[in-house]
């Protein structure tokens, strides 16, 4: 008998796999489509496959502002689509551990349909395998959520979107977290005329405020109309030309039009059918997993790691979380899920990221200062001609922790990165600020916030700042 069968191909399942078959186990992987997952299959790698190509485009418009005279850019989206297929068929050949998989004995199978469990030790898949095991690893991952009101299958999801043959004249995109704001600016970028709805406020409203009213605005200033708090949606109905969306706000009537409508409104846990309670596996009301520190399901014999889990639902955490969900059904209950600094970033135009609190929460329980350095301020942003944004910190004033960066415009996903590595080390500001970077360079513009904040330290305390700063 298998000892160990971890359901879903995807961060999660393929590293709990390798991880369980490197600690001794018997090891089974079984996944419902095609290994890889969403990740390599419907999420970051062909998403930053087409982002890629959105900056291309742009990058190809501005060579003229450095003497370099070219003709207007034309997207073959075509001859695209068959470079994402490269990318995501490498991608799954060579960087998702699948030799590793294969060298580590693991069995695999794949297009297997959906697995449920017949009761704790067995499961039975749609193409009629049947394993049983001592323990289990639940990796499904998760999917987009639908909304109940009439006309919504005429809408699409995020990975129609990304399948789409032909670029869309028009498009509606409802819900500005992070999988809608990412289809908003690649389409727009591809010259779809994009509507951005957002039910809430905000966009991007897990981000720092600041960077949330800075990405609308760079989505305004890039041709995308942002519409935030726009009420609620009552139907959809199709049109000569598409989609018509019906919504209202204070008892008042509206609709939008558009080729395309795409709805990103969250995402809900790939559990349907799986049986979970034949397992004991208990499951909330969306269908994630709940799961203790050790990433045990209510059933002491299976675990469950990445996004079925609902928690956080990125590829590092899930990386992350295979490994201890493995570890832990081998080893026994054994290394528990850390808690520790997690950069979060979207490749957006403009693009944002983030690390540790916001300035709203670190002022609930810190007493802070807080330090924005513009882009249109320093060296690097101003030779690339990418002058939009800025960077923002805030330091616990005691004691001159890091608390969070937060980042909006160009490179600031790899600026979060760094700001993330100086947290997790425990390097006070005044020790980032010290720190002889490159220059000029991107990261240097995170020194620089580290050396304000270090100088507006001292002069509060009145002790004499030691720091280098960038400029």
């Amino acid at each position: 008998m298998t000892e160990i069968v971890v359901i879903g191909a995807g961060p999660a399942g393929v590293v709990a796999a390798l991880r369980a078959a490197d600690l001794g186990a018997k090891t089974a992987l079984v996944t419902r489509d095609v290994f890889g997952g969403m990740a390599a299959n419907d999420g970051p790698v062909p998403v930053r496959t087409l982002a890629h190509a959105a900056r291309l485009i742009r990058n190809a418009r501005e060579l003229r502002r450095y003497g370099i005279e070219v003709s207007e850019p034309q997207l073959n989206y075509e001859k695209l689509l068959a470079r994402v297929r490269e990318v995501v068929n490498d991608s799954r050949e060579h960087s998702a551990f699948r030799p590793q998989i294969d060298a580590a004995g693991v069995t695999v199978y794949e297009n297997a349909g959906t697995a449920r469990f017949g009761d704790a030790n067995t499961i039975v898949t749609e193409s009629e395998l049947r394993l049983t095991a001592d323990k289990f690893i639940i990796c499904a991952g998760g999917s987009s959520r639908q909304i109940d009101v009439p006309g919504s299958e005429l809408t699409n999801t995020h990975s129609d979107a990304w399948s789409l043959t032909s670029i869309p004249a028009s498009m509606i995109v409802v819900g500005a977290g992070a999988t809608g704001v990412q289809v908003a600016s690649i389409f727009n970028s591809f010259g779809t005329k994009v509507q951005l709805f957002q039910a809430g406020p905000r966009i991007v409203p897990t981000e720092d405020e600041d960077i949330s009213a800075a990405v609308a605005d760079g989505f305004r200033e890039n041709g995308i109309d942002v519409r935030e708090d726009f009420g609620r949606i009552d139907s959809f109905e199709r049109t000569a030309s598409g989609v018509r969306m019906n919504f209202s706000k204070d008892g008042a009537l509206f609709h939008a039009d558009a080729a395309l409508i795409v709805m990103a409104v969250g995402w809900i846990a790939n559990t349907s059918g799986m049986d979970l309670a034949n397992a004991g596996v208990e499951t909330n009301p969306r269908g994630f997993v709940g799961v203790n520190e050790f990433l045990q399901t209510s059933a002491a014999d299976v675990f469950a790691a990445g996004d079925v889990t609902g928690r956080m639902m990125l590829v590092p955490q899930a990386i992350q979380d295979g490994f201890i969900a493995a570890t832990n059904a081998v080893n026994g209950n054994t290394m528990r899920t850390p808690d520790q600094v997690a950069p979060i970033g979207s490749f957006t135009d403009p693009e944002y990221a983030q690390v540790g609190l916001t300035e709203a929460m670190g002022r609930e329980d810190h007493d802070v200062v807080t330090v924005k350095v513009g882009f249109d301020g320093t060296t690097r942003t101003i030779i690339d001609g990418r002058t939009f944004g800025f960077l923002k910190i805030i330091v616990d004033k005691p004691s001159g922790e890091l608390l969070g960066c937060h980042v909006v415009g160009e490179r600031a996903v790899e600026l979060t990165q760094v700001a993330a590595v100086a947290m997790a080390a425990g390097m006070k500001v005044d020790g980032l600020a010290q720190v002889p970077l490159s220059f000029p360079t991107y990261a240097g513009v995170l020194a620089r916030a580290a050396a304000i904040a270090t100088r507006k330290l001292a002069l509060e305390t009145g002790a004499r700042p030691h720091l280098f700063g960038h400029i």
